[in-house]
């Protein structure tokens, strides 16, 4: 039989200890995805949720088949990307059907692309049409947001788009969410963790681009969102931890999650979640919503670990047309005159 070590990363049933009754051991079995959890224990990362089995209590385990996967329909996806973009508002809004075209002076792709859900209630050629006019008349770069595998994104591609590969937020975009009730606890010694109304400077100055934007604050600060949170972690004062929280409907959006170099992988980056989702519980969360691109492994590493799993997947499609040169980023720019859209 492996053991729990050589079998860390594949999808297990593991058998394990619970309880005992009248002397005798009680067992239960748990399938899913094996991770570490340190010297003492391991985590299964289940489809209800993540269970922690101590290492002394696992009885037996062996490697099982990957689980088919299961898709979300297309009105859950339609629902949790509008309620992604009320959460990260453009200041620039013009509605096309169920799309949304999007400007805030290139202050992240999400902000500044069409959001293609569902109809947009002209030919699909004619709403790709307004799609640009709309982003020439802003000096952007056309860009569609679209969810991955949907008759959306088959439609456009269909009509000679094409991957927008070299966008900072990388080719694809995962959709993580997660129960609130099943996010763990955290708290770091002689840290002190808030959630405010408004940023400070010290928030600003961990979690803002610089210079910040106008359309930046506009996008952060979310003036016609009622629940939206900034959260901070402070030692001696100076704030070395941040995070954005949203509250909308029964979901917490959580983004801007930065923690200061010289304080990682101190479990600050999960009491900055456990004080955003006990914040939003009474403004009515229930569930826990955060994107990130896929070649951000470290991030989707520690979600993983949070309980996160992905929903759906996102990416950015463009004209097929545009002609590429090089910008100060580092990445392909497209379309001279157009401003950079980050993120």
């Amino acid at each position: 039989m492996a053991s729990v070590d050589e079998l860390i990363g594949r999808r297990v049933a593991l058998r394990h200890r619970v309880a005992t009754d009248d002397g005798r051991p009680l067992f239960t079995d748990s399938v899913g995805e094996l991770t570490d959890d340190g010297p003492v224990a391991v985590l299964v990362h289940t489809r209800r949720g993540v269970v922690r089995v101590e290492r002394n209590a696992v009885v037996a385990v062996r490697a099982i088949p990957p689980a088919r996967p299961r898709r979300a329909s297309l009105g859950a996806i339609a629902r949790l990307e509008y309620l992604c973009a009320d959460a990260w508002p453009a200041p620039l809004v013009r509605e096309l059907g169920g799309w949304r075209l999007r400007a805030a002076g290139g202050f992240t792709g999400r902000a500044n692309s069409a959001l293609a859900v569902g109809d947009p209630g002209v030919p699909i050629a004619d709403a790709l049409s307004q799609v640009v006019e709309f982003a020439h008349a802003h000096e952007l770069r056309p860009l569609v947001q679209v969810a991955i595998d949907t008759p959306w994104q088959r439609a456009i591609t269909g009509h000679g788009w094409v991957l927008h590969a070299d966008h900072p937020a990388g080719a694809n975009v995962a959709v993580l969410v997660a129960p609130l009730d099943e996010l763990p606890d955290g708290s770091v010694a002689r840290m002190t963790l808030s959630i405010d109304d408004e940023p400070g400077d010290g928030w600003w100055e961990l979690s803002g681009d610089h210079p910040i934007s106008e359309p930046q604050r506009q996008v952060l600060l979310a003036p016609d969102v009622t629940h939206t949170g900034f959260g901070t972690a402070r030692t001696n004062g100076e704030v070395v931890g941040a995070v954005r929280a949203v509250v909308l409907e029964d979901h917490l959006f959580i983004s801007r999650l930065e923690v200061d170099d010289r304080y990682r992988r101190r479990g600050l980056g999960t009491a900055l979640m456990a004080a955003a989702a006990h914040w939003s519980r009474p403004r009515g969360g229930e569930w826990c919503v955060l994107q990130v691109s896929e070649h951000n492994e470290p991030a989707i590493a520690l979600y993983r670990r949070l309980g996160f799993t992905v929903h759906h997947r996102y990416q950015y499609l463009r004209p097929p047309d545009l002609v590429s040169v090089e910008c100060g980023y580092g990445h392909t720019q497209h379309s001279r005159g157009f401003r950079r859209v980050r993120g």
